[in-house]
């Protein structure tokens, strides 16, 4: 059986560091420039397989300095034809570079589906590994003390100076069941993604069209089928990029 960290002493140690580090940031804007903006990597439709139609975003707005950013994470799909929320999560967090391509984050997330809400402290880093692929792994511990991770891969590829490819990948790992939530422990979810973009603005307004395929594993793919959902879904997507 997996060791649960114990949820109250993480939490209050997260609280703790996420409260001095934004104490911090008034100070840091007297010394430097403060920065600020809005980046939606995805904002789309998607039309599944079996009809299924959905709407998704994947985005952040952050403001800070070069040594310390306040960061909002939201990403979330909602089914248009039950009128429901199958994710939704919002994340804040707290990020400062740890190397030339990396920074490390630590903050607060919180999931609000239609069906159980779960609180969530979060750690993780951020950055460009070698040859460019865009990294984004993170470590989640819940409030009932179940631990999980998330590994998010992207590349670009520059067909032209405006036209991009861009392949991604999600891989979800779960420490422990969850059944309230639908999570098994193991390799719970993996999500791979194809999509190609023209940069109409400077890369501020980029829309696209692709492919977006979900598998689910092990326990997670089991309560899945109990609820009545499926082990996996292919989508079509059409949407857009946007960058302020």
């Amino acid at each position: 059986m997996p060791t649960k960290m114990n949820p109250i002493s993480f939490s209050i140690g997260l609280a703790s560091a996420f409260v001095v580090g934004l104490a911090a940031l008034p100070a840091l804007a007297m010394e430097g420039n403060l920065y600020y903006g809005v980046q939606v990597e995805q904002l789309e439709y998607r039309y599944g397989d079996e009809n299924e139609q959905a709407a998704a975003w994947d985005g952040d707005a952050f403001i800070g300095t070069d040594e310390l950013k306040l960061r909002w994470q939201s990403k979330g799909e909602r089914d248009l034809r039950d009128d429901s929320f199958d994710t939704l999560e919002n994340r804040l967090v707290l990020q400062t570079p740890i190397t030339d391509f990396f920074d490390a984050k630590a903050g607060v997330r919180l999931d609000t589906p239609t069906g159980t809400d779960r609180w969530y402290g979060t750690v993780g880093i951020s950055g460009l590994a070698p040859q460019w692929f865009e990294i984004d792994a993170d470590i989640f511990v819940s409030e009932t003390g179940d631990s999980s991770a998330r590994l998010d891969i992207e590349y670009e590829a520059l067909l032209t100076n405006r036209l991009i490819l861009t392949p991604s990948v999600e891989t979800n790992v779960a420490f422990s069941d969850d059944q309230e939530i639908g999570t098994g422990q193991g390799l719970s979810k993996v999500e791979l993604g194809l999509r190609l973009s023209y940069d109409l603005i400077d890369r501020a307004v980029s829309p696209y069209i692709g492919i977006s395929h979900e598998r689910k594993f092990g326990n997670t793919a089991n309560f899945a089928r109990d609820d009545g959902g499926d082990r996996d879904a292919t989508y079509f997507v059409i949407g857009t990029r946007l960058m302020y």
